[in-house]
């Protein structure tokens, strides 16, 4: 039976139900290995199983007790490993999406953040050459980043080998052409410098990523700042790259403010030692 002729088959059934799940789990067993046949009806079953998942947290929980009974979230993981296609991976980006943004029980939201799922999906070496798929898997950094705060931290960050997959996947953007992409990513890192947990800002941060973090930036600010001080000899500014130097001051406002004061101070310093040259050289 083809994909469009089960699901035409399932109208007259209620589509958000506990029965529902279980016919929709037993296509995907059906279905483990993706081909062009079975694409279709497979992308269509995950779309499906994001719908009843809200709809049972918010009206019955014994839908949300079926996936965790059949660990449905480990067969998406299996799903992702037997490199199903871009099409199959948009469709479970965009199911895992609409879940973390909807998801209103606690119990819910950090049985999906356990057993290290949603890292094994961050670091999956996804073809972000597809934009589609690029703009998918940043649309899913950012409603991950705002369910981060001092309670869900310990899902995403291993305090033991000192990993944080949310950001140092996140980072890899951070220089993207993209405005979007370069935004989205800013508001993440935001959101990890706000919080107050000393393991992540001592071993992770502090040792490891905020200073060669923070002086990519300061220095690709300071180029910006050195084309538009050449530019302005021509009497022409590219107004593009005002807005980006601007963009990158307002950030570094943002960073000093939300972050710890060993942060900021460190942020401050690079800005004093790398940055300062470039505005004060013209007056001397």
């Amino acid at each position: 039976m083809s994909g469009r002729s089960w699901f035409s088959w399932n109208r007259t059934q209620n589509v958000h139900s506990l029965d529902r799940l279980r016919q929709l789990y037993s296509l995907l067993t059906k279905n483990k290995a993706v081909t062009q046949n079975n694409k279709a009806l497979v992308v269509e079953t995950l779309r499906s199983i994001s719908e009843i998942l809200i709809w049972g947290d918010q009206n019955d929980s014994s839908v949300f007790e079926f996936f965790l009974e059949k660990n449905m979230f480990q067969f998406f993981i299996n799903l992702l490993n037997s490199d199903p296609g871009n099409h199959v991976c948009i469709q479970l980006l965009q199911t895992l999406n609409i879940l973390f943004e909807n998801l209103r029980h606690e119990t819910s939201l950090f049985y999906l953040l356990s057993n290290n799922h949603v890292n094994t999906i961050l670091t999956n070496r996804f073809d972000f050459e597809d934009e589609e798929l690029l703009a998918y898997y940043i649309s899913f950094l950012k409603t991950l980043s705002l369910r981060l705060d001092s309670n869900t931290v310990h899902f995403y960050f291993n305090e033991h080998q000192a990993d944080f997959p949310l950001f140092t996947e996140a980072l890899n953007f951070h220089a993207h052409s993209e405005s979007m992409v370069r935004a989205a990513v800013r508001t993440l890192t935001l959101s990890v410098y706000r919080i107050r947990e000393p393991a992540l800002e001592k071993s992770f941060l502090l040792e490891r990523t905020a200073k060669p973090f923070f002086s990519q930036l300061v220095y690709d600010c300071q180029q910006i700042a050195i084309a538009i001080d050449t530019q302005h000899e021509t009497g022409k500014v590219e107004p593009q790259l005002l807005n980006d130097h601007m963009d990158f001051l307002h950030y570094f406002a943002d960073i000093i403010s939300n972050a710890s004061s060993a942060l900021g101070n460190m942020l401050i310093e690079l800005l004093l030692q790398k940055l300062l040259s470039v505005y004060a050289a013209p007056i001397f």
